[in-house]
Parts: C-alpha cells; sequence; structure tokens
C-alpha cells in the first residue's frame, strides 16, 4: 500500500497561533487517555478519560477553524489562500512531528514505562498527571477567560465553550494537587517530585515571539506571557494549600510551541496517526 502523504503547511503567524492550544489539547488528552483502564479508583479513570474528550472537542474546533485559514505548500495558489478540502482531520493524522506545535509539557510521558527516571518501574507517578493536568488546566484557564475577547468571531466562540471545561479541569486537578500534596509523607514526597520534573518546562508556555506579537496587533489573542501573572497567582494559591514549594526558575526553555519538540512527540505521533496512514481516508 502506498503512504500517504504529510500535510506541509504554510505556518503563518494566525495558524501558528491557532495550532498551538489546538496541538496541545490534542496531546494532552492523547497523554490523559493511556490511564483509560489503569486509573487508582474507578472514578477517577472515568474523570481522566472525560476530560481527555473535553480536551479532543476543543482541539477538534481549534483545528478545523484552523483549516479554514491554512495554506497548503506548493497545493493552494496564492499565499494566503485556504486550500479547499482541508479539515481537522488531516491537521490531526497527516502532519509531522515539525509541524505540531503543542507545549513540550503536554507531550512527556506519563503513565507507560520511561516517564520520568525516578517514577516507578512500572510506569508514571500518578502524581505526575494531577500536577501536569493542573498546570496546563489553569493555563488553558487563562487563555480562554481573554480570548473570549477575540476579534475572531469563531476563536471567540470557542473561547467561550473551552472556559467552562478549563474551569472544571483546574478545579478537579487543583483539589488532587492538595489533597497528595497535603496528604501523607509518601504522597507529598511524589508531589513535590513531580512538581520538580515539571517546572522547568512551564516556563515555555508564557514564552514570547513574533506569533504573540501579531495575535495581540490583531485583536486575534492574548499574548502568552500576559497570561503569566493570572496563571502564577492560581498556581501559587493551589501550592500553598497543598503545602508544596515552587522550584527555583531556570534559563531551560522548552521549544515544542516552534516546532522542536523532545523525543517523546515522535511516539504519540506514530502511534495516534497509525491508522489514518495505514488507511487513508478510512471511514467506519
Amino acid at each position: 500500500m502506498n503512504a500517504v502523504a504529510s500535510v506541509d503547511l504554510q505556518l503563518t503567524p494566525t495558524l501558528s497561533y491557532l495550532l498551538r492550544p489546538a496541538d496541545t489539547a490534542l496531546i494532552h488528552a492523547q497523554r490523559l487517555t493511556e490511564w483509560c483502564g489503569h486509573g487508582p479508583v474507578l472514578e477517577e479513570d472515568i474523570a481522566l478519560s472525560n476530560m481527555a474528550l473535553d480536551l479532543l472537542g476543543q482541539a477538534r474546533a481549534l483545528l478545523a477553524h484552523a483549516a479554514t485559514v491554512a495554506t497548503v505548500a506548493g497545493q493552494a495558489g496564492q499565499a494566503g489562500q485556504a486550500c479547499a478540502g482541508l479539515d481537522e482531520d488531516q491537521l490531526a493524522f497527516l502532519r509531522d512531528e515539525g509541524q505540531f506545535l503543542n507545549f513540550t509539557l503536554a507531550e512527556l510521558p506519563l503513565r507507560k514505562p520511561g516517564a520520568h527516571s525516578s517514577a516507578p518501574a512500572s510506569g508514571g507517578d500518578f502524581a505526575d498527571t494531577v500536577l501536569r493536568n493542573f498546570l496546563l488546566a489553569t493555563w488553558f484557564k487563562a487563555l480562554w477567560t481573554r480570548a473570549v475577547q477575540s476579534t475572531d468571531s469563531e476563536l471567540a466562540g470557542i473561547a467561550a465553550k473551552a472556559l467552562k471545561e478549563a474551569r472544571y479541569h483546574q478545579q478537579h486537578a487543583g483539589d488532587w494537587v492538595v489533597r497528595l500534596g497535603d496528604g501523607t509523607a509518601e504522597s507529598a514526597r511524589r508531589m513535590q517530585a513531580a512538581l520538580q520534573r515539571a517546572w522547568p518546562y512551564t516556563t515555555e508556555l508564557f514564552a514570547h515571539d513574533a506569533v504573540d506579537e501579531a495575535a495581540v496587533a490583531s485583536g486575534l489573542g492574548p499574548a502568552r506571557r500576559d497570561l503569566q501573572a493570572d496563571w502564577q497567582r492560581d498556581v501559587d494559591n493551589t501550592l500553598a494549600a497543598a503545602q508544596l514549594q515552587a522550584p527555583a526558575a531556570t534559563p531551560f526553555i522548552s521549544t515544542g510551541s516552534t516546532g522542536l519538540h523532545s523525543e517523546h512527540l515522535g511516539h504519540v505521533l506514530a502511534e495516534m496517526q497509525f491508522l489514518q496512514r495505514r488507511f487513508p481516508g478510512g471511514r467506519w
């Protein structure tokens, strides 16, 4: 069977701005689904799966909107002219690793073995999952709160719906952070270790570049750095309630949102995209 061709997008500032939250939601959802059937308790197993579905819905809406403004290199006449027929499925399943713009934090392993060198041999620590879920939900909440004012009516509508979901995700994950951080000595140790592992990757959430500047200039949405104060306030309040200490800042800045990823994203995409690439255009 012939291999299906990858979609090669012209990453304009507008398209890149839409793909960053879209891809982060998509990859974060993919990681959360790894807990399906493996949660520590049945209720949390279901909750993580439902939150993954919320994130998948957000990703689908954003990718569908991105498809309307996307240009496929070499396939669409003039630059800036949308390519007919491009949809959210193609953007999710037919882009190569370098064209995904998710935050690196979202792609790091969670449940599967090899998640972290200090994690249990059987797989990732549940502390990493709830901590990352909280950090990303807090970022999404800050983004959607401001994006409802977007001059792009489609993005504003997506933000209004997604904001309700992000608030719930933040509250649910934050409750777990407090429960484990202010729990037993062992649960507190694991939460602090998870925080230590995740914290260096949070700097990327607020990096500033030309994509952010263009979004602010056009009214499309807020710059990432303008979300930091709200995010930091919510995170600090929860960490204080959990009796956890935020690690010191480091000069490290991950680069997933520019298309330069860790070694882990390729494995995620190989699994996520296999069916569509093996049976192009398959329907069921």
